[in-house]
């Protein structure tokens, strides 16, 4: 078995393999796994958490895009029943695909930070079917996922997903618990998918669309950032002050002006 710790983690899968048993055990009492959960693990590694998971009596499914990864999961994990092992990429894997019933899968990753934010985005197209997910990923990544309005960290990554998603940051995790160490601090992050959205959007797009052009050119006000979409009078219309820069509003007034325009858009 000593193969299995062989393998070179890859700089272009951005690969930091977790081999802490402290912040793994931390992260396992996190998630908090049990029998009968639908766990989908993205990334396993070398299985540093995957040996917990299915511990807890969980069916877990892992996705996994190093195909020199493959062989050694199957070897340490591949006897067990309640073990599926996808090879290819989590950006492109269809969650649908599994069968779940809403609200059941718990996704679980120790993310590379070159996907981490467009696999998020992923993983919210399917977010009827997520109960729960847990993320390793870049400290500055969470700050921006649980930031609030008013400061430098809030912006598209925030609203978007705190939309979808009640967002707890859990704990932070130094270098030195991977192999290689990166040069940046990670953080464990919670999403819980809203069971009733408490702002919801007439047309999510619009709300995409918004936030991103209210937030390319940050320090500008609504007024300039937003005159590509509406004009003085509907922002005022939506009861917002279009003199306020982009990152003081929360995510309620992005969601109302989003309606205002979703309601010049639309036909009639």
């Amino acid at each position: 078995m000593s193969e299995l710790y062989q393998h070179r983690a890859r700089k272009r899968f951005g690969q930091n393999f977790l081999h802490d048993a402290g912040v793994i055990h931390r992260i396992l009492r996190s998630i908090n796994a049990r029998e009968g959960d639908r766990l989908v693990e993205i990334g396993p590694g070398q299985g540093a958490l995957t040996e917990g998971l299915l511990a807890s009596g969980a069916r877990l499914d892992v996705i996994e895009l190093d195909l020199d990864l493959i062989p050694l999961l199957k070897l340490k994990f591949g006897i067990h029943p309640g073990f599926t092992l996808h090879q290819g990429d989590a950006l492109k894997f269809d969650f649908a695909s599994l069968d779940a019933s809403p609200r059941s899968l718990r996704v679980v990753g120790n993310l590379p930070y070159n996907i981490s934010t467009p696999l998020i985005f992923h993983l919210l197209e399917h977010a009827g079917l997520i109960r729960d997910m847990h993320f390793m990923l870049q400290k500055e990544v969470v700050e921006r996922l649980a930031a609030e309005p008013g400061g430098g960290d809030w912006g598209r990554l925030s609203i978007m997903v705190q939309y979808h998603c009640r967002v707890e940051h859990l704990f932070n995790v130094g270098p030195g618990a991977f192999n290689p160490p990166p040069k940046v601090d990670s953080a464990i992050v919670r999403l819980v998918p809203h069971e009733t959205l408490p702002h919801p959007a007439k047309d999510v797009r619009q709300l995409e669309r918004v936030v991103r052009e209210a937030f390319n050119q940050r320090r500008k006000t609504l007024r300039n950032t937003l005159k590509g979409l509406l004009d003085k009078d509907a922002i005022e219309a939506a009861g917002v002050d279009g003199s306020l820069r982009p990152e003081q509003l929360d995510l309620a007034a992005f969601v109302r002006l989003a309606d205002q325009l979703a309601g010049q858009t639309s036909p009639g």
